[in-house]
């Protein structure tokens, strides 16, 4: 089957439904599922025109957008790969993954084509197309005009690869991850229960990925109004206009995206009265952060959702669920309630061997590995929406293991399970300290010291024999007594606390913490 086919039906079923909403130019845009179909097939015409041809690789540079959308649905529907790299990562990053994945085409607009006098690999793309005014040697793709394109849908194996995107994980390499047909339709699935999608919603979208997901269940994608590549630093206004304007009734963001959207809200005292449901994952989600959402938004239902690249979702659990034992054992770093796993996935505490291959393992020798109820360890995940490996099988033994037939995914993060069958996240099994005073994940000493609501960020390192807490402030015009800070982290035998500018965090989310670089920046400033 191929992805592209849902879509037909809806734009069969429901022509003037609208699927997309975004704002360019300072105006609302809408498009319908019609409009979408006719859209994709225009340009699917203009590709398959040029000589490109099923199980080619499209590489796409252009920001959420219903353009991006068009063009996407335009390339599954020919069968081809769309292949995406965070132009944020730098001229060499995309020229690895390039190495890695070799494109046919680009498809970008005009500011991402200038990336080209910068990277020799995208001057080696055969075909260029261009989305919005016209470049020169380059075609123009418009998904508002034209012919009426080709209704041909390309048949699909469940192993056919429609989207190939990067993580670099903890290693800073990119990794190329490969979703097929089959295994979009299975996250989808997956994305429509545990998030409750329905027809007619209308969500205000900051991920991409989501948006197919809500294309395929008849939610209303809005798309936020807001540069998203540092989602940390947003001028949330024109989101939070954005979701009063269009009453969506729905919202997915980081936690730093969410962050500012929260306090935008509250220095204005606006309330977000039209959600009822808000997701939120990508990282870690301080409990505080929950609390300050619920006085914004009032009527909504929170839900955390973990996941990884590999693996979306494999967690999800909603605020009505913690009760004050799970909020007191979150703030004595006990570390994240990130609750029960989905249904359509099987997840396991091993001992935590990070770092060391697993590779073919018996079943016996499988359960011997696994922890029991309570005790920490590195999580593991299978089931249909999880990523079997990577391209070229590259580096397949560090992140994946089997057991019989069955394959895993190490996600690299630490956790356990409670007696109530919930999972508890303690952070990156890399990040774990082993000292004098015994070994610690930092996740849980770092979301107790986020309680203090002086302190925006904080991240716990072992730095030259000590554990070192480091914080950024929200203000300041004020500080923490520190005296009284560190007593109420006893439990962590933090030996010092030093205030930084910045903590270094992931680029996608802006919420992970980047140890090594943290690390670095310490040394520098001793």
């Amino acid at each position: 089957m191929n992805i592209t086919d849902i879509l037909q039906q809806h734009a069969h079923d429901h022509p003037n439904q609208v699927a997309i909403i975004d704002r360019v130019g300072g105006r609302d845009r809408e498009f319908t599922y019609g409009q979408l179909e006719q859209a994709s097939r225009r340009i699917a015409a203009q590709l398959r025109n040029s000589g490109l041809k099923a199980n080619d690789t499209v590489l796409l540079f252009h920001p959420m957008s219903i353009e991006l959308y068009a063009a996407l649905a335009a390339i599954f529907r020919c069968g081809m790969t769309a292949m995406f790299v965070d132009p944020s990562a730098g001229r060499r990053y995309i020229d690895r993954c390039c190495e890695l994945r070799l494109p046919q085409a680009l498809i970008a607009n005009p500011k991402a084509q200038l990336l080209r006098l910068l990277s020799p690999a995208l001057r080696r793309i055969p075909m260029k197309w261009s989305i919005g005014r016209r470049i020169p040697l380059t075609g123009r793709l418009d998904c508002w005009a034209g012919a009426s394109g080709d209704e041909t849908i390309h048949r699909c194996s469940s192993s056919t690869p429609a989207l190939v995107s990067f993580t670099s994980g903890s290693t800073g390499e990119p990794k190329a991850a490969v979703r097929s047909h089959a295994f979009l339709i299975a996250q989808h699935r997956a994305i429509e229960a545990s998030f409750s999608l329905e027809p007619g919603d209308a969500e205000l979208v900051t991920l991409p990925i989501f948006v197919l997901a809500n294309l395929a269940s008849r939610v209303t994608s809005v798309i936020a109004d807001a540069d998203l590549r540092r989602p940390a630093e947003i001028v949330a206004g024109p989101v939070v206009h954005q979701i009063r304007e269009r009453q969506a009734n729905r919202l997915i963001a980081s936690p730093a995206l969410l962050d500012r959207i929260v306090e935008c809200c509250e220095q204005q005292s606006i309330q977000l009265d039209s959600l009822k449901r808000v997701f939120t994952g990508g990282g870690p989600v301080p409990p505080r952060l929950l609390e300050r959402l619920n006085t914004v938004a009032p009527s909504a239902g929170i839900t955390v959702v973990y996941g990884s690249t590999e693996a979306e979702p494999i967690s999800t659990v909603s605020t009505h669920e913690i009760d004050e034992a799970d909020s007191a054992a979150m703030s004595s770093g006990k570390g994240l309630l990130v609750g029960k796993p989905v249904d359509s996935l099987d997840v396991r505490i091993l001992h935590d061997r990070w770092g060391h291959e697993l590779g073919v393992l018996t079943s016996d020798e499988f359960g011997r590995l696994c922890c029991p109820t309570g005790d920490a360890g590195e999580i593991v995940v299978s089931g249909n929406h999880v990523l079997d490996g990577y391209l070229n099988g590259q580096p397949r033994d560090a992140n994946k293991f089997r057991v019989a037939e069955t394959n895993w995914h190490r996600t690299g993060d630490a956790g356990y399970f409670d007696q109530r069958g919930r999972l508890w996240l303690l952070g990156r099994c890399s990040a774990r300290v082993d000292d004098g005073h015994g070994a610690i994940y930092p996740l849980g000493v770092e979301q107790a010291a986020l309680r203090n609501p002086l302190i925006r960020q904080a991240a716990m390192v072992s730095h030259r024999g000590q554990r070192v807490l480091a914080v950024t402030l929200r203000s300041t015009s004020g500080q923490p007594d520190f005296a009284s800070f560190l007593k109420s982290l006893s439990f962590a035998n933090v030996d010092s606390i030093r205030i930084l500018n910045r903590i270094p965090v992931d680029q996608r989310h802006n919420s992970k913490i980047d140890y090594s670089e943290l690390h670095r920046l310490l040394d520098r400033q001793a």
